[in-house]
């Protein structure tokens, strides 16, 4: 019987979503994400979520997803450059500490503090003995935002090797995608087990109780979409409220009584 959930599992997985039943359910979850948002607003939550992968693995749509129809008032997006000369001599969590969320707020890194544990890592940006001290030291780091308040999500997207090189390539294809494959992705593009090795002893350090990692595959990358909104959603209790705020909408009151002036607009030219 295992034998036989297994081989649905795979057949499961193998068969790609397609657009219609993707866009279907993310329209619900989307409902939902709008619920989240007025909770979060009302009682005054502060929510942080951190995505994680490896490069192609599908963390900018993942992000686009959740954000694309909620306010981005509330919805923050933080994907910081590379550290000034200046940020390189502060402590090393000092750049974002002042992205972290206030009162109402959700605020996602697109990477994050775990740039050391990764890219930092295997690119050789940093230290072996700095590395380490990071791991040694981001439960801690973790613990004090869960303490004072910040409900904390983890999530590292994985990608097989082969689903990795089909998305590289159609960047370099597609002049649409060129801007998301940078000098560094190709460097790191061979260095695959290397970062599989930094990944593993990520997790080792700072899986913990107050902070747990959630993996989740994404060679289907709607899947891993609906996935993981749908576990947001059920990892931060919230309340439906916005029947309470909706309103009919009142009456516009008469139109007409003030003339508009004949101004000589610049118009914009009707190509389409």
């Amino acid at each position: 019987m295992a034998k036989s959930s297994s081989n649905k599992d795979v057949k499961h997985q193998a068969q790609k979503l397609g657009g219609k039943a993707y866009e279907k359910e993310l329209r619900k979850l989307h409902v939902e994400l709008v619920k989240l948002q007025e909770w979060v607003v009302a009682k005054g939550l502060k929510v942080c979520i951190v995505f994680e992968g490896r490069d192609g693995a599908g963390k900018g749509g993942t992000i686009k997803a959740i954000t694309e129809r909620v306010s981005p008032r509330v919805f923050r997006v933080v994907a910081l450059p590379a550290p000034t000369e200046r940020e390189k001599t502060q402590m090393y969590a000092q750049r974002y500490l002042g992205h972290m969320p206030s009162a109402g707020e959700v605020v996602i890194f697109d990477r994050s503090w775990y740039n050391r544990a990764g890219v930092e890592r295997v690119m050789g940006f940093c230290t072996e003995e700095q590395a380490d001290k990071f791991l040694a030291v981001v439960p801690l780091f973790e613990k004090m935002m869960v303490d004072s308040g910040i409900l904390l999500l983890k999530y590292w997207l994985e990608v097989s090797p082969e689903e990795q090189t089909r998305r590289l390539q159609d960047r370099i294809n597609d002049g649409r995608k060129l801007w998301k494959l940078s000098p560094m992705d190709l460097k790191s593009y061979t260095r695959w087990d290397d970062y599989t090795r930094a990944r593993d002893a990520m997790f080792v350090a700072s899986d913990s109780s107050w902070a747990p990692w959630f993996m989740a595959h994404s060679n289907d990358k709607r899947r891993a979409r609906l996935n993981i909104i749908s576990h947001l959603l059920k990892h931060i209790p919230y309340q439906d409220i916005t029947g309470e705020q909706v309103a009919k909408l009142p009456k516009r009151g008469k139109i007409g009584k003030y003339k508009a002036v004949a101004y000589p607009f610049k118009m914009v030219d009707q190509r389409f």
